[in-house]
C-alpha cells in the first residue's frame, strides 16, 4: 500500500508541473499550488490547468501572451508583482483579465517601460497610452468579420429571392384570376 501512494504521489505533483518551478497538491478537489517566483522568468511557462494559486512574483516577465490564463479555471490566488511590465499593446490583455480575476492583483502592477510610463499603475492605463493596437486584432476576430460578412450576404440575397418570388407569385395568381374572368365573361355557345 505504501508503494502505491509514492507511484501516485508524484504524477499528482508532475502533472505538467514546469521545470523552472515548484508544485504541490492541494488535494484532488482543490487542484495544484505552482510557485514560480523568483526563478528570472522571461516567459510565462506552460501551467497544469488545475493550477488553483500561482506565485509568479519577482521574476523577468515583461507581458502575458494573450489567451495563456484563459484555461486555468480553477485558479483563485494570482501573484504578478515586482515583475518589469513592457505596457504596450501586448500588455492590454493582462490589464483586461485582471480586471475580471482581481482588482487589487491589478492594483499592485506598475509598468517597467516605455519610459514615459515608468511606475504607471497597470489599472491605470488608457487607449492614449498604449497607442495604436491594431496589430493585435486576433486573426479570429478577423474570421469572424469574414464570416458574419458572408452570412449577412447570404441572408440579403435570400430576402432578395423571397421578394423576387413573391412578387412573381402575385403575378401569376392575378393572371389566373383574370383567365377565370375572362372565361366566364365569354358566352357559351
Amino acid at each position: 500500500a505504501m508503494l502505491g501512494c509514492a507511484l501516485l504521489l508524484p504524477t499528482v505533483l508532475g502533472e505538467d508541473c514546469p521545470s523552472q518551478c515548484s508544485c504541490w497538491s492541494l488535494g484532488e478537489p482543490w487542484g495544484t499550488r505552482v510557485d514560480c517566483s523568483s526563478r528570472g522568468l522571461r516567459a510565462l511557462p506552460a501551467l497544469p490547468h488545475r493550477t488553483r494559486s500561482l506565485h509568479l512574483h519577482n521574476n523577468s516577465l515583461a507581458s502575458i501572451p494573450a489567451g495563456a490564463l484563459d484555461s486555468l479555471g480553477h485558479l483563485q490566488e494570482l501573484q504578478l508583482w515586482d515583475n518589469p511590465w513592457h505596457c504596450d499593446c501586448h500588455i492590454l490583455y493582462l490589464k483586461l483579465w485582471l480586471q475580471d480575476f482581481s482588482a487589487p492583483a491589478l492594483a499592485r502592477l506598475r509598468c517597467a517601460s516605455p519610459a514615459p510610463l515608468r511606475m504607471k499603475p497597470l489599472g491605470q492605463l488608457t487607449g492614449n497610452d498604449l497607442g495604436v493596437c491594431t496589430r493585435l486584432l486576433p486573426t479570429k476576430c478577423l474570421q469572424f468579420f469574414w464570416r458574419d460578412l458572408i452570412l449577412i450576404a447570404g441572408a440579403v440575397v435570400t430576402l432578395l429571392l423571397v421578394a423576387w418570388a413573391l412578387k412573381l407569385s402575385k403575378k401569376l395568381v392575378c393572371q389566373l384570376r383574370l383567365g377565370r374572368r375572362l372565361r366566364r365573361s365569354i358566352p357559351k355557345t
